[in-house]
């Protein structure tokens, strides 16, 4: 396959929302390091696609997705970071009103 082409395998993480990793579908997991697969928790399958490096992803650079890969084995996406006020949400005291 070209360097401007990639059959990319996508996994969701078992123990985290949002935590995705990606990795090229001939290599699979192989050159994923164990300690990342270990807080990663069991990968489970999402899809297979073919990244170029103009096609759009939701919250990455296809490019960057492929280079990362090409250079570590791997690319982890991370989740999106919370937004302050609904982190607020979770800090301000309830109390039950009857």
């Amino acid at each position: 396959m070209s360097a401007d082409k990639l059959i990319c395998e996508i996994y969701k993480s078992s123990r985290k929302d949002e935590l995705y990793l990606y990795v090229d579908k001939r290599q699979g997991l192989a050159e994923v390091p164990e300690q990342l697969l270990e807080h990663f928790g069991t990968p489970l399958p999402v899809t297979t696609m073919l990244l170029t490096a103009g096609k759009r992803l939701a919250r990455a650079e296809a490019s960057e997705v492929m280079a990362q890969i090409a250079e570590k084995g791997f690319y982890l996406q991370m989740p999106p970071a919370k937004e302050p006020y609904l982190l607020d949400l979770y800090r301000t005291p309830t109390q039950s009103r009857y």
